[in-house]
């Protein structure tokens, strides 16, 4: 029993530093959706991370409550303990099984939206809300192009991009140091080169994994602690459990 308590009490801790490690997850997802959400037309992205954070919220009293039962036992905080971590394993399952699911439909998507405006892109509408877009990215993740640069010399279906025989790209492909570069190719040393998808991917790939991973061990987490309370409750058996 005074083991189970010590163990318990050590459990909680974690459960309690945990939470904010798992709203950063949350929070992080959302604003990487808020960011770039254009390019997110057909998935419901926010979802696992308004629940990671959902479950980060429960996940601080569920530790406190873990760490109050480790001192003093008492059947209905114990009660309280057991609803508040099966709502935490329905969330973070939930998170889990979302994160994975959208970190293996998220690509593609990306890949479609991205490739239909840059063909789509016509820099003499610069009020036109996918050009707006375009620029943002690229301008904001340091890239040029889908794959790459030369993704707006094959892409592209107006003839913007040629100017007086120049072959030229967007002046968000610029990089900030060149205030007098203008897109122009025969000055590849002044425009960024990499894609922007890779690196989209990459970000979004690795918030999906966070969440995904954290979300499992802190599900194992709240199973062993839902085994040690059960043990302390079996040693103090009661006479009545309608209270759960």
């Amino acid at each position: 029993r005074t083991v189970a308590k010590h163990l318990l009490k050590f459990l909680g801790y974690i459960s309690c530093c945990s939470a904010a490690a798992l709203a950063f997850g949350g929070v992080s997802v959302l604003v990487t959706y808020r960011n770039y959400r254009h390019l997110f037309q057909k998935t419901f992205l926010p979802l696992p991370g308004w629940l990671t954070i959902g479950a980060a919220i429960i996940l601080l009293p569920t530790g406190l409550l873990a760490i109050s039962v480790s001192a003093k036992t008492s059947r209905y905080k114990q009660g309280l303990l057991l609803y508040f971590l099966l709502v935490l394993l329905c969330l973070e399952t939930s998170s889990a099984v979302l994160a994975q699911f959208y970190s293996l439909q998220v690509p593609s998507e990306l890949e479609s939206t991205m490739d239909y405006l840059i063909y789509q892109y016509n820099s003499s509408l610069s009020k036109d809300p996918g050009v707006r877009v375009v620029d943002m990215v690229q301008r904001r993740l340091k890239c040029c192009g889908v794959r790459n640069y030369t993704d707006w010399l094959k892409a592209t279906g107006p003839s913007w991009h040629i100017l007086a025989g120049i072959a030229r790209v967007p002046e968000s492909c610029c990089k900030e140091t060149y205030s007098d570069c203008m897109g122009d190719l025969s000055h590849l040393d002044q425009i960024f080169q990499e894609g922007c998808l890779q690196k989209l991917e990459d970000w979004i790939q690795f918030l999906m994994l966070y969440v995904f991973w954290y979300c499992v061990v802190l599900s194992i987490l709240g199973l062993l602690i839902t085994f040690i309370n059960g043990l302390l409750m079996r040693q103090q058996p009661f006479l009545g459990l309608w209270f759960l």
